[in-house]
């Protein structure tokens, strides 16, 4: 393996496909799809959604919010792996058959002719299919099955490589493992824009790039331009960041990640995550970190307006959906958290903007919550691919013509630790004491109407009911209220309506 310049490594990607010089719109009557992703950001941490700091400032992400659909509600996955699993199966973890942990983390594994890839679909029935950055989801990452293009960070497969989100990284190109230098999201960015450009992929196809950025995943370090540029920001410390959270179940003093310093400033505690958690080593304070993390931003909105760019300068805009989304939330702070995997919003929810010219209407906030199969049932009814194994989503189409169109579905998400298919079941009906990861237990929770109902699957911990619409920071369970016996019946019957929709093996726990 030998060690290459950014620069080089382009010439290198650029040698074997011919270039494609300028592809207009009318070439591919199916749209292409850029699906950028980002890891552990908030939605906090994006200028267009109203939630975030007033200082934030993502321009180019804005502007693609202000031409197309920004989702209040995206609940895509519990953490990096399943969050992962589901973008590629179209499954929630509950149905993704035969993945599983393996190795020394983050190493893992899966039968892939039994775990199938719609990419790989996608290719059989005319795409080109490209994905770029960071991979959580198996050693075998794919590459000539589901991908006709890669640059991957395949951690699972070089878990000595696995923490390097900022630093030298070990990649596979298009199977041949080359050293990175530079800064990692930079280069995605570069190799995104020049893929979008007509390099290393076919002309006349219609395309999906899958952009997985590493950023903002702990240790959080930003680009060498961005460092200090929220140094003199306010940061409001959250109402419950330290106990007593009353109403809120007892796991989350096991979880706590904030401690006080002697003079009463909030500073991080003990170290909660396999990788990247210098917050906790270095005792930073919570406005300190909650700066640091919104640091490493502006690198992916940089890349961003590269794409879109590019996408105008090539003349794909008009037949591109961009979608731009993260694998899911993070705790800053919220509920004593410093890390995702937790039920709330503030753990959990993901930002997700959609934007295609003539298909969503500009500058639009769709209310309804959605979760990550309802995003790859949305790709595939676009691109007219037929996905020959059942999944689990809704088509959002009607929500991107109409983000008011009626929506009567409730949306699902869970949380299943490390565990997926019918291990999920096995547990939850013979272990249920063992439904549990990371001090957090295992759990199924249902958004609709407003409302969040927040089931564990382990027994002894008590269930959890929102007014999302009141109490936007979750701050007052009305599980036990006499008022809410109605909402609670309601949505009990909506998650396990969806359980069984999706073949869960496995309902409610405490007899119901």
């Amino acid at each position: 393996m030998k060690s290459v310049q950014p620069l080089l490594m382009l010439l290198f990607l650029a040698a074997s496909v011919p270039t494609v010089p300028k592809v207009a719109a009318a070439e591919a009557k199916r749209p292409n799809i850029l699906f950028i992703f980002a890891d552990d950001q908030s939605y906090k941490t994006v200028g267009c959604y109203p939630e975030s700091w007033s200082w934030v400032k993502t321009p180019h992400i804005d502007r693609l919010a202000a031409t197309g659909v920004r989702f209040h509600a995206a609940y895509l996955g519990a953490w990096c792996m399943p969050s992962r699993a589901t973008m590629l199966t179209g499954r929630h973890p509950h149905g993704i058959e035969t993945m599983r942990m393996a190795g020394k983390y983050p190493a893992s594994a899966y039968d892939s002719a039994v775990c199938r890839f719609w990419p790989a679909e996608f290719r059989q029935q005319g795409y080109h299919t490209a994905q770029i950055g960071k991979w959580h989801t198996g050693v075998d990452a794919g590459w000539g099955r589901d991908w006709d293009y890669q640059v991957v960070w395949n951690r699972p497969k070089h878990p000595e490589n696995a923490g390097a989100y900022y630093e030298r990284q070990l990649l596979a190109i298009n199977g041949e493992e080359q050293w990175a230098e530079g800064y990692p999201a930079d280069n995605y960015s570069q190799w995104a824009v020049d893929y979008v450009r007509g390099k290393n992929r076919a002309a006349g196809k219609p395309w999906f790039l899958w952009l997985c950025y590493g950023s903002i995943h702990g240790p959080s370090k930003p680009a060498a331009r961005h460092k200090g540029m929220y140094a003199n920001a306010e940061v409001p410390v959250p109402k419950d960041l330290f106990p007593p959270r009353p109403g809120k179940p007892d796991y989350l003093n096991a979880t706590q990640a904030w401690t006080r310093d002697a003079d009463g400033t909030p500073i991080a505690g003990k170290s909660g995550e396999t990788f990247g958690d210098e917050s906790g080593k270095k005792r930073q304070t919570f406005a300190g970190f909650v700066r640091q993390m919104n640091e490493c931003v502006p690198a992916i909105d940089e890349g961003v307006g590269r794409l879109v760019e590019a996408l105008k300068e090539t003349g794909q805009l008009e037949n591109t959906l961009i979608v731009y989304s993260a694998d899911q939330g993070f705790g800053m702070g919220e509920h004593g958290f410093r890390t995702k995997l937790g039920p709330y919003d503030a753990t959990y929810r993901s930002p997700l903007i959609i934007s295609q010219p003539g298909l969503t209407p500009a500058g639009t906030v769709c209310a309804q919550p959605v979760n990550g199969p309802d995003l790859f049932a949305t790709f595939a009814a676009l691109a007219g691919v037929t996905i020959p194994w059942r999944t689990h989503g809704r088509d959002l189409t009607p929500l991107l013509r109409n983000p008011a169109a009626p929506w009567p579905y409730p949306c699902l998400y869970q949380f299943t630790g490390e565990h997926f298919g019918a291990n999920v079941a096995k547990i939850v009906n013979s272990e249920p004491g063992a439904a549990v990861y990371h001090d957090v237990p295992w759990y199924v929770a249902v958004v609709q109407d407003g409302w969040k109902l927040i089931h564990y699957l382990k027994p002894g911990v008590g269930d959890e009911l929102y007014d999302l619409g009141n109490d936007p920071e979750e701050l007052t369970n009305r599980i036990g209220l006499p008022m809410s016996a109605a909402r609670v019946a309601t949505l009990r019957a909506a998650v396990k309506t969806e359980l069984a929709r999706t073949e869960a093996g496995f309902g409610l726990t405490n007899g119901d």
